[in-house]
């Protein structure tokens, strides 16, 4: 379909409508934001002489919603300035305007009256053939688009974003009847190339598919909980990352949410689903009607089911709410056996099977847990979704599993999951056991390295959509696994080009995987166009293998370390002067030793989402994998190119020096992690494929191995003084400790390239040796093993 988005209406400008426009501003697209106009004037505005006619009262509330996006945490756009592509208006006095716009978004309050109006206005002035849509998650949308014209009701849809829309990325689309079948292919395409989204078709039956689901795992939870007689802490314990839901679990979930928006949603699903099966479960708990009579909504009320209090000393103590009494105590870490013997297990799918065969109370929980859930999900189809896999994407991206219900179903085991529903009182959709009595044993399977999931209406398995823009690592391991180890994987991609993951714990990077760089580099030379580093995990790579490091510290073993550090290096070079192209994908965590590979790759496909940084300050030392070298050479062709070179250089030392970490993938530009040449892309899930395609166009356009850099100019011992000269204004200043400043001082001397009279050209060979030397040194303070054992305990950085 030939339509392009140049411009687009939000009206509304509430959390999700600010955040929305912003979300189109992050990638490009001006934005014009519009609520309504005032109806009196604020004390300080009546001083001021203003009246209701003033532009600066007229926008008051969507100049304050706004700004008010653009200062929350976590942050809605990739960068501060692009918030300047969207223009604020009011209904009254610029809904004329939307005619200039391509797509009209409405995220107004969730009032079917309320909403008809507006539409009422909207059609005066929308252009024909512009797309209008709802991000309604409460109202049908056949409703919505009654009484309208016909053009509007073919352009008309849901759309139905999850907050926050930068960072959860399912957007649910939910056409009528009348909606026209390229508009659900345009808007299900752009979500997903263009905004970055998990973009599923939903039917237009209540909350849809993530909501309906979601919110009945949670209830679900609820009532397992009383039954059990469980508390808030040990629930938050047992539905967390131990089961692949986020870190805020159930209850802490709830809280940042809100209470009241739970049970709006809840209560939404009990009156409008009179036959549902499991309609009992949407019946709220007397304990929820007690809270939110409290007014005990979660964290805008200040407490929840958890609270913060000032304890003794003035230190901040979390305490939670007992359900029974409905009193708060401290809150406590709970154990249960079941978990402990998982600990060891980074697989979620393999940890599954064993938490549900648990023996305490805690296996007694999963059992009815994802008993109930598989046959809830299963008795959705067709009703919620025609597809299984629907579901799935659903709650990964809207809920954060990391796992969707038929996911974790194929890890227990499709007739165990059967067996738990039975046990939890619940029955499963006809359609899975004709499945299991046809012979199938999974609804996802790996077909000639393509992922394939089981059709409940054909009564066979076909393809996952997307075909080529979607490399899937888990369809290739049967039968395009090369090499192997405990750290990383090779596969072949196809078309000639290798693929190489790290799978270790948090991708961080060790002995294994500096192994698979190598081996994968010379797998690649030898009968391949090139080699592609990345995965489908949360994060790219968390740095080097701490643990490690500090053993041999701790013995001070600093041959080991010199050795260890070495080796590192030379894989990085291996990296930059390979005779085929390399090309690594950054997404989530790409820090330390994940950073620096992506500095020597010929190519970076980086996801919108990545956090990229040096952060070797944070653990005393300073980047020595070629991190540290290669900013200084990124500094001097910037010199070479008329840039004032101590700017550049005094940039990326306070970047080292300060530890830094990138918001986005846009601010890595900004910090010279990024260059001339690397791409971003908004979609993380398309990178992998993104990134076999770069490979193959600098292998076709006659990639030529690079040459080592001999002349990197260095500014010596002139830069090195202004530099130690502001290191002690901090440390005087007390913004910085004396272990700063030794650390900070030791990043100097290499960064200036030592103690030379003059600009001088040096090769990377000897930059190498500096940076390394200055690693080693400082391997052996005491303050240094002090802040890496912090990290390896705690996870904190102590800045001692």
């Amino acid at each position: 379909m030939n339509r392009n988005i140049k411009r687009v209406a939000v009206l509304g400008s509430g959390v999700m409508g600010s955040r929305i426009a912003l979300h189109f501003a992050n990638i490009g697209v001006p934005v014009l934001l519009l609520d309504i106009v005032p109806r009196e004037l604020l004390p300080e505005e009546e001083k001021k002489g203003l009246t209701l006619d003033s532009p600066a009262v007229r926008n008051r509330l969507v100049n304050a919603a706004l700004q008010a996006a653009v200062t929350s945490n976590p942050s809605p756009v990739y960068r501060k300035t692009d918030a300047k592509r969207v223009t604020t208006g009011n209904f009254d006095d610029n809904l004329k305007d939307i005619a200039q716009c391509d797509w009209v978004i409405e995220v107004v309050v969730e009032r079917l009256d309320i909403k008809r109006a507006l539409y009422e206005k909207v059609e005066k002035v929308r252009r024909p053939g512009s797309l209008i849509t709802s991000n309604t998650s409460g109202i049908p949308i056949h409703l919505l688009a009654e009484g309208r014209s016909e053009d509007f009701k073919k352009h008309f849809a849901g759309t139905h974003f999850f907050n926050p829309p930068r960072y959860l990325k399912l957007l649910e689309i939910i056409p009528t009847p009348d909606t026209a079948p390229e508009v659900v292919d345009f808007l299900l395409d752009y979500g997903d190339r263009f905004l970055g989204k998990t973009t599923v078709r939903a039917k237009d039956t209540p909350a849809f598919i993530g909501n309906r689901v979601g919110v009945f795992a949670i209830l679900d939870v609820l009532r397992r909980m009383q039954d059990l007689s469980l508390t808030v802490e040990e629930i938050d314990r047992l539905t967390g990352p131990v089961i692949g839901h986020p870190k805020s679990a159930t209850f802490r979930t709830a809280d940042v949410v809100g209470l009241d928006t739970l049970i709006n949603v809840a209560n939404g699903l009990a009156q409008g689903l009179p036959n549902d099966e499991a309609k009992a479960t949407f019946a709220l708990p007397e304990f929820l009607a007690k809270m939110a009579e409290n007014k005990w909504l979660g964290d805008k009320t200040g407490q929840g089911f958890y609270k913060k209090i000032k304890g003794a000393g003035g230190k901040s103590e979390i305490q939670a709410l007992n359900l029974a009494t409905l009193e708060y105590g401290a809150s406590t870490r709970p154990k249960f056996a079941t978990l402990e013997t998982t600990k060891t297990i980074d697989s979620l799918s393999q940890r599954l099977p064993i938490l549900v065969g648990g023996k305490d109370k805690a296996g007694e929980f999963y059992r009815l847990m994802f008993g109930s859930l598989f046959a809830y999900a299963s008795n959705r189809l067709p009703e919620i979704a025609d597809h299984l896999y629907q579901i799935d994407d659903a709650l990964r991206a809207g809920f954060g599993w990391e796992q969707g219900p038929f996911e974790s179903w194929d890890a227990i085991g499709i007739q165990k999951g059967i067996e738990l529903a039975t046990a939890a009182g619940a029955t499963v959709a006809p359609w899975v056991t004709e499945m299991v009595a046809a012979g199938h044993s999974k609804f996802y399977r790996s077909e000639n390295g393509q992922r394939q999931y089981y059709d409940a209406a054909s009564k066979a398995y076909q393809p996952m959509p997307g075909g080529e823009s979607f490399i899937i690592l888990d369809a290739l391991r049967a039968t395009r696994k090369l090499w192997g180890n405990a750290g990383a994987s090779i596969f072949d991609l196809g078309d000639g080009v290798l693929g190489l993951e790290f799978h270790s714990k948090m991708n961080t990077i060790g002995g294994d995987t500096i192994t698979a760089i190598h081996r994968a580099i010379e797998l690649a030379e030898k009968s391949y166009r090139g080699l592609v580093i990345g995965n489908n995990a949360p994060n790219f790579s968390a740095g080097a293998n701490l643990a490690l490091l500090y053993m041999q510290a701790i013995e001070q073993e600093y041959d080991e370390v010199n050795l260890m550090i070495r080796t590192f290096q030379q894989a990085m070079m291996r990296v930059r002067y390979s005779a085929v192209p390399v090309v690594t994908v950054p997404h989530g965590l790409s820090l330390g030793g994940g950073c620096e590979i992506c500095l020597h790759a010929d190519r970076v496909v980086a996801a919108a989402e990545t956090y990229m940084g040096l952060v070797e300050f944070g653990v005393g030392v300073i980047p020595a994998g070629g991190g540290t070298k290669e900013m200084v050479l990124r500094t001097a062709l910037a010199a070479e190119e008329g840039d004032i070179e101590l700017n550049s250089l005094r940039n990326a030392f306070t970047n080292i020096a300060t530890a830094k970490v990138s918001t986005s993938a846009a601010e890595a530009w900004d910090m010279n992690y990024l260059r001339r040449g690397d791409e971003t892309i908004v979609n993380g899930d398309r990178a992998l494929a993104e990134a076999k395609r770069a490979v193959l166009e600098l292998a076709d356009a006659g990639y030529v191995q690079p040459v080592k850099r001999t002349n990197i100019k260095v500014q010596g011992r002139g830069a090195l003084g202004m530099f130690i000269t502001g290191v002690y204004a901090m440390q005087e200043g007390r913004y910085i400790s004396d272990h700063d400043r030794k650390i900070a001082e030791k990043l100097a001397y290499v960064m200036c390239g030592g103690d030379l009279s003059a600009p001088t050209e040096v090769s990377e060979d000897y930059l190498l040796d500096l940076e390394r030397e200055a690693f080693l040194s400082l391997t052996g303070e005491r303050k240094t093993l002090e802040r890496i054992q912090s990290i390896l305990t705690s996870g904190k950085p102590l800045r001692n």
